[in-house]
């Protein structure tokens, strides 16, 4: 089975500690093999999850928010 690479774009995330609340938060979710993210502190940090099969939106949208940060849209 060959590995499916994600990336969304996240809001709020300031720190070290958000980056790990992110990560846990989304390393839970079935299949999911890593997650990279790129801070971008004060602004739209991104995310990127390689895991073994499609993730919803919604899953990783929900993973998202019980961290306490929200997944937006990319910017046009």
């Amino acid at each position: 089975m060959s590995t499916v690479s994600t990336t969304v774009n996240v809001s709020g995330m300031t720190c070290a500690h958000c980056i790990s609340s992110v990560s846990e938060e989304l390393e839970a979710l079935a299949g999911v093999e890593q997650v990279d993210v790129d801070l971008n502190s004060g602004g739209i940090s991104t995310v990127t999850i390689t895991s073994a099969g499609d993730l919803s939106a919604s899953e990783i949208g929900e993973a998202v928010a019980e961290a306490g940060y929200l997944v937006v849209a990319n910017q046009a």
